[in-house]
């Protein structure tokens, strides 16, 4: 069965960094159409003090997403601060459980993040924000697996998925956030938490998949 260590599993994590970095003013200007524009920004300090720390304090993959989650919940304000920081924090104790991560276990650390995230937001499918990118997502992955497909099939089944719930936010008037005061006028742009969401999944998918094959 394909697998990874957890070891190998840290470019993972370098790689999600790279993709926020390189995103940043993507980012905030989506969300600038309808919120407040700081979402990339934000994200960026982040991750950038994540790669700072991981500089100076290396690991694996579970040591990684635990120094990303903490600081995403103690230095980064807003609302995405506490999300992803319980996002990452679901993958990483999950996966901390394993000795080597395979299509089994990274199912088991994809529904430990929509599982943390829960805990914390009432957001549902549908109402305009990363949860309409991680939940398909996440079921995707896992109906992939229940087919029968290996764990290259799953992941890709998974990207497809977020990609297609980040395009799906487009047409929805947001529910929850800054961006809900707009109504109706919020619709025709992407929210900004789907996007980095769709981003962040996809860049773990061909990441794994690189190393797998």
């Amino acid at each position: 069965m394909a697998s990874i260590t957890k070891e190998e599993g840290i470019l993972v994590l370098d790689n999600i960094i790279k993709v926020i970095q390189e995103n940043k003013q993507y980012l905030s200007d989506i969300d600038g159409a309808i919120g407040d524009g700081d979402h990339g920004i934000n994200m960026n300090k982040g991750f950038s003090m994540c790669r700072e720390e991981l500089d100076k304090n290396p690991g694996d993959l579970p040591h990684g997403l635990n120094l990303l989650s903490r600081v995403l919940m103690m230095k980064i304000g807003g609302s995405m601060g506490p999300l992803y920081g319980k996002f990452f924090k679901g993958i990483s104790t999950s996966l901390a459980e394993h000795q080597t991560i395979d299509a089994q276990s990274f199912g088991e650390a994809l529904r430990a993040s929509k599982d943390a995230i829960g805990s914390i937001s009432q957001a549902r499918i549908g109402d305009k924000t990363l949860v309409d990118a991680l939940h398909p997502a996440v079921d995707a992955y896992q109906a992939a697996l229940d087919e029968g497909k290996d764990f290259s099939g799953a992941l890709a089944d998974m990207k497809q998925a977020a990609n297609a719930g980040r395009d799906y936010t487009k047409d929805l008037v947001a529910k929850i956030g800054r961006s809900s005061r707009l109504g109706e006028r919020s619709k025709g742009v992407i929210d900004a938490g789907a996007a980095s969401c769709a981003l962040i999944l996809e860049s773990m998918a061909d990441t794994i998949t690189e190393l797998i094959n």
